[in-house]
């Protein structure tokens, strides 16, 4: 494999997935550890994601502004966005992720709703912080300077403490037979934390994510209440999701 073609797939990875490991990519494009750490620092230099110790985070996970001009697939994370919006109703007592498609939700919000939301992503607080009915409680912890979002035993001890109506979370990788899954495990801790905060858990999910999986698992498929994607419900790349006791919107 050519240099560009194996850093335009380390950019699709870590585009897709937020953030990635060396030992990962290396894996899957079957090269040495110090060839793809050499290939991120060299995408870092340009610009085109960041580095981080063990792996790499994309741009618009790792870097939050307004204009937010740097997001994978924007359009198809806002279209579910949009439709999360559609679950919500006055007064209620949400969670909301870490990750891009959260911070979506968070833009799209509607001025006049009234909500108490909880998040553990500092990126969606100040996003919250633009919305004057939205009552913002940040859940602290040991912030990732990659993803800036809190995790550790003081952020899963907060949790402990809250049950909310929704929580609107995100997964780096979902299958129907592994369920959701991730390659960190702090991240995973948390990410079960949050689900059992919550009378219903809403997974907001690109569909590019689906059918795959990696190491720690979070939960199974049908502790999700609701799956959202860019998708209509009866696209047939959600046929075999159809077959779970999960809510496909």
């Amino acid at each position: 494999m050519l240099k560009e073609e194996r850093q335009h797939s380390i950019l699709n990875e870590v585009e897709l997935h937020n953030r990635v490991l060396l030992t990962d990519l290396a894996e899957k494009l079957e090269v040495s550890i110090d060839t793809v750490r050499r290939d991120v620092k060299e995408l870092d230099a340009e610009n085109l994601l960041v580095k981080v110790h063990g792996g790499a985070v994309s741009l618009g996970f790792a870097n939050h502004s307004p204009q937010q001009s740097n997001v994978y697939a924007q359009d198809k994370k806002i279209a579910i966005a949009k439709k999360a919006v559609g679950l919500l109703k006055n007064n209620s007592v949400v969670l909301i992720d870490g990750g891009t498609t959260c911070l979506e939700l968070a833009r799209l919000l509607p001025v006049n709703l009234k909500l108490t939301c909880f998040t553990l992503s500092l990126p969606v607080a100040m996003e919250l912080l633009r919305k004057p009915n939205v009552e913002t409680i940040f859940i602290g912890g040991t912030l990732s300077k990659g993803s800036q979002i809190a995790m550790g035993s003081s952020t899963i001890n907060a949790l402990s403490q809250i049950k909310v109506d929704y929580s609107f979370i995100g997964t780096g990788y979902v299958d129907t037979e592994f369920g959701l899954t991730e390659f960190d495990w702090d991240v995973v801790q948390t990410k079960k934390a949050v689900i059992n905060a919550s009378k219903k858990a809403v997974l907001l999910c690109i569909s590019e994510k689906l059918n795959s999986q990696h190491r720690f698992k979070t939960c199974d498929l049908n502790i999700i209440n609701t799956m959202i994607t860019e998708l209509e419900p009866w696209d047939s790349k959600l046929d075999a999701f159809k077959n779970l006791n999960i809510q496909i919107l």
